[in-house]
C-alpha cells in the first residue's frame, strides 16, 4: 500500500514525527492496539538511513546506504508483529591482515573453533592470546544474555541490573573503569588489543581510557546483540527491514504520510498541536494525545521551541559504499578473499593505530593512517545485486571509517572527504596484491562506483546532528534521575523520544520505537479500543 498524499483525519490517538525504523515500530505497535495513529515523514519514503538504494546510476545493486547490519533488532519485535524479515549469519566474524618479520598474514576469527585458534597461534606464536580472547568473549556473552532481555522491559536501576549480571569483574569491566584497562591487562598482542577495542569505537569518538566511560558504552551495545552480540546480515539489505515494518503498521491501521514535515509541537500535556509541512510548501496541522518523536533530541527541541542539547552531537566517522567486479586478491596467500571480506575486514586497526588516529584528529588532523572496517554483503545475501551482476561475479564492499570527527571537514567538506578517501583506500591497498581501483565496477556513465559520506553529508541528508549516527552519546541501560520509566519521556507528559537518541537507543534495534509505544499503552491515557 503506497503513503497517503495526506492526513485523513483532524486528530489522532498517536502522531509519530519520522518514519525511520523506530517510528515505524512504535506505529505497528500502536495501531496493533487499536490506536489511531499518524506517521509523518519528511523524505519522499520511509526508512530513514535503515533503506536500500541503488547508488550507482544505470547498475542494479540495491545497497543498504547508511545502516548494513543488524545486532540489536530483538527477536521479539519481530514475531510481535508478524515482520516477513530474515537475517543471516556471516561465515567468518572478522579479518585483519598484518605484517610480520617482512612477511604478509594476518588473524581470521571464524570459521572454527580449530582454525581461528590456528590462526592465533601462527599470528601470535602461542596459545596464550587465543585463551585470552576465549575467556574474554565468555566472560561478554555472560553479561549479553543478562542484560539484552532487559532492553525492552521498563529500565532497570542500576543496582538491580548489576545484580542481574551477577559477575563482579566482568560489571567492573565494562560498567565502571575504562575498557582500555581489561584489554591491556588480558591482551599481549597489539593487533588483537586493537580488534577487540574497535566495538568500542564504532560511531563513537574516544580513546580507550576516555574517563567518561563514552567507549565503554559504546562496546557494550556491541556485543550485547541478540544476547550472543552477533552481527548479522539483514536478508535483501536493511531496506527490507523498513518495508516490512510500514507494511505491518499500515497493516494494522497506522496512516503513514510521506513528504510531510513536523515544524512545530505545541502540547499542554494533555493534548497536542502538530503543525506540518508539505514539499509543496503547504502548510496544515494535526491534533494528537500522544506525540512521538522519532528524531534526534536536538530535533525536539526545536520542534517544542527550547534549547538544543549539550553538548553538542558530533559524529565522526566516514561512509564508503563500493560495487566490485571481482573481490581484490591479498597479499596474504594464506586467506581466501571470501573469508577475508566475509567478516569484518579490519584496517590500520592495531591498538597502537587506534591511539594514534585518535590523538591526530583530537588534535585537529586527520588520521594518517586513517582506520576502517569493511565488509562484503553480497558474500553471505547476493539477492542485493541483479542476477546477471551475481553471475559475473559481482561483490560489494561497505568500509565504516573511524576517527574523523565532523569538526575535520568544516573547512571544505568536498576537498576533505576526497583526501580522506585517498588515504583509507591506501590503507587498504597496503594489504591487497593488487590496487583496490583496478576491481571497481563502472556505473552506467563510466564512472568508478564507489560513494563516500562524511559526518556532515549525513547531517545535510538523514539531518543526524553533526552526524552522529546515534543522534547523541549512548548511554548505560539503565535508570537514573532523568531517564523516565522507559527511557523515552520527556518534560512534557505526552511527549516521548522514540529515536536513537532515547535511552537503549542506537543502531537499528526497534528498542526505542517499542518502549516508547509500551509507554504510551502504559499511560492508560487513551482507552483500549472496543
Amino acid at each position: 500500500m503506497p503513503a497517503l498524499s495526506s492526513p485523513a483525519r483532524a486528530s489522532y490517538d498517536a502522531v509519530i514525527v519520522g518514519g525511520g525504523h523506530n517510528g515505524l515500530v512504535a506505529a505497528a505497535y500502536l495501531a496493533r492496539a487499536g490506536r489511531t495513529v499518524l506517521v509523518l515523514e519528511r523524505l519522499g519514503h520511509t526508512g530513514g538511513a535503515a533503506v536500500s538504494t541503488r547508488p550507482f546510476a544505470g547498475v542494479d545493486a540495491r545497497l543498504s546506504r547508511y545502516s548494513y547490519l543488524v545486532s540489536l533488532l530483538p527477536r521479539k519485535i519481530v514475531d510481535d508483529l508478524g515482520l516477513r524479515f530474515a537475517v543471516r549469519k556471516r561465515t567468518v566474524s572478522s579479518y585483519t591482515p598484518a605484517e610480520r618479520g617482512g612477511r604478509a598474514t594476518g588473524l581470521l576469527v571464524g570459521g572454527g573453533a580449530d582454525r581461528t585458534r590456528a590462526s592465533f597461534t601462527a599470528l601470535t606464536g602461542g596459545d596464550a592470546e587465543y585463551a585470552a580472547w576465549r575467556s574474554f568473549y565468555a566472560s561478554t556473552l555472560r553479561v549479553a544474555e543478562r542484560v539484552f532481555p532487559t532492553l525492552t522491559e521498563p529500565l532497570p536501576e542500576r543496582a538491580e541490573l548489576r545484580a542481574r549480571v551477577d559477575d563482579e569483574a566482568a560489571w567492573r569491566m565494562l560498567f565502571e573503569e575504562p575498557i582500555g584497562v581489561a584489554i591491556e591487562e588480558r591482551f599481549a598482542d597489539d593487533l588483537v588489543r586493537g580488534v577487540v577495542l574497535t566495538d568500542a569505537l564504532i560511531g563513537t569518538f574516544a580513546d580507550a581510557h576516555d574517563p567518561t566511560l563514552l567507549q565503554n558504552r559504546c562496546f557494550l551495545y556491541h556485543v550485547v546483540g541478540g544476547g550472543t552480540g552477533d552481527w548479522d546480515v539483514p536478508v535483501g539489505g536493511m531496506g527490507a527491514l523498513t518495508d516490512a515494518l510500514a507494511d505491518a503498521a499500515r497493516a494494522a491501521g497506522a496512516e503513514i504520510v510521506t513528504g510531510h514535515e513536523a515544524t512545530r509541537v505545541e502540547t499542554d500535556g494533555d493534548r497536542a498541536e502538530i503543525a506540518f509541512r508539505t514539499k509543496t510548501g503547504h502548510t496544515g496541522s494535526v491534533a494528537a494525545r500522544h506525540v512521538l518523536v522519532n528524531a534526534s533530541p536536538r530535533a525536539l527541541a526545536a520542534l517544542l521551541g527550547d534549547e538544543p542539547p549539550l553538548p553538542a552531537a558530533e559524529g565522526a566517522q566516514l561512509k564508503v559504499n563500493m560495487l566490485l567486479r571481482r573481490l581484490p586478491r591479498l597479499r596474504d596467500r594464506g586467506v581466501d578473499p571470501r573469508d577475508a571480506f566475509a567478516g569484518t575486514f579490519h584496517i590500520a586497526e592495531g591498538y597502537g593505530q587506534l591511539a594514534t588516529a585518535y590523538e591526530e584528529a583530537a588534535g585537529g588532523r586527520l588520521p594518517s593512517a586513517p582506520p576502517s572496517e569493511i565488509y562484503c554483503h553480497s558474500l553471505t545475501d547476493p539477492s542485493i545485486l541483479a542476477p546477471d551482476l551475481v553471475e559475473r561475479g559481482y561483490q560489494t564492499l561497505t568500509l565504516f571509517g573511524l576517527h574523523t570527527p565532523a569538526r575535520l571537514f568544516a573547512r571544505d567538506n568536498d576537498a576533505v572527504r576526497d583526501e580522506l578517501l585517498k588515504a583509507t583506500l591506501d590503507q587498504l591497498d597496503a594489504h591487497l596484491a593488487e590496487p583496490i581501483a583496478d576491481c571497481l565496477a563502472e556505473d552506467g556513465d563510466g564512472r568508478p562506483c564507489v560513494e563516500a559520506k562524511t559526518p556532515l553529508d549525513l547531517e545535510r541528508e538523514l539531518r543526524l546532528p553533526g552526524g552522529h549516527i546515534f543522534h547523541r552519546d549512548l548511554a548505560f541501560p539503565y535508570a537514573t534521575a532523568d531517564t523516565g520509566r522507559w527511557g523515552v519521556e520527556t518534560a512534557h507528559a505526552n511527549v516521548l523520544l522514540c529515536g536513537a537518541g532515547a535511552v537503549r537507543g542506537g543502531g537499528v534495534s526497534g528498542v526505542p520505537g517499542h518502549n516508547a509505544a509500551m509507554a504510551v499503552l502504559e499511560s492508560g491515557r487513551i482507552p483500549a479500543a472496543g
